[in-house]
């Protein structure tokens, strides 16, 4: 293998994964990717394709074989470092072995207040639309191969972003660079086609967002799902970095 330093990003939805993919985007030596396996997963997820927003015109606009994009992934030499933004359950039954050469980070968010964010574009979602037990899969699966990985937590990234980014980097191998807290409030060339369903804050922020907790009341009809994810959630933060 090469020398350059593929960043794969393992996120469920709503947990500022495209506010780190912005982020690493400022990067001197980078250049970032957004769910480059959304298509693959709408093709092969029937059911997820008639509630996804744009679904049509993700499949018809990106690669949906999945061994051809991982194979993009491995073999892109375009810059010292390329950062993937992923969501776990893209995956769906692809071959994790690329994922020995690619630096793996598990992003992840408290459900409490994921969960009722995620509601309001899909409605009624079910475990395996948020993530979590993924997650956990994922987590699983690093570890009986052998294969570093690190948990990161949306609210330690909002709480400190400079000190968690040098130590994503530091775990990257690569150098922290300055110029990753802030960027200009607009769209970018590398967003997805889904951007215009998904991406409102992002486009309109500079930089992190200070931490704030969820005030209103959670959604009961979440209730049972909630339960799920917070075994889940409790796990994965077994593994973050410390503060």
């Amino acid at each position: 293998m090469d020398d350059i330093k593929r960043i794969c990003l393992w996120s469920g939805p709503r947990n500022i994964s495209t506010a780190l993919m912005y982020s690493f985007a400022q990067r001197s030596d980078t250049k970032v990717f957004d769910e480059p396996l959304y298509a693959y997963y709408l093709k092969h997820h029937r059911e997820a394709k008639s509630y996804h927003p744009g679904a049509d015109e993700i499949m018809n606009t990106m690669e949906s074989d999945g061994e051809k994009v991982v194979e993009m992934m491995l073999n892109n030499t375009e810059k010292p470092v390329l950062f993937f933004k992923q969501m776990t359950h893209h995956l769906l039954d692809l071959d994790r072995n690329f994922m020995k050469d690619t630096v793996n980070i598990i992003l992840t968010r408290n459900p409490v207040e994921m969960l009722p964010s995620f509601d309001k574009v899909i409605r009624n979602p079910t475990i395996d639309d948020v993530g979590y037990q993924l997650h956990i899969d994922l987590l699983n699966y690093f570890e009986s191969q052998n294969i570093p990985f690190k948990v990161v937590n949306s609210e330690q990234v909002l709480k400190n972003p400079e000190e968690m980014l040098q130590k994503l980097c530091a775990f990257a191998k690569i150098p922290f660079e300055k110029s990753m807290l802030s960027w200009k409030p607009q769209k970018r060339d590398e967003d997805g086609i889904w951007a215009n369903y998904w991406y409102h804050s992002v486009h309109k922020s500079s930089g992190f967002q200070k931490y704030k907790a969820k005030t209103e009341p959670f959604p009961t009809h979440l209730n049972a799902l909630l339960e799920q994810c917070l075994l889940c959630y409790n796990r994965l933060m077994e593994y973050k970095f410390s503060s």
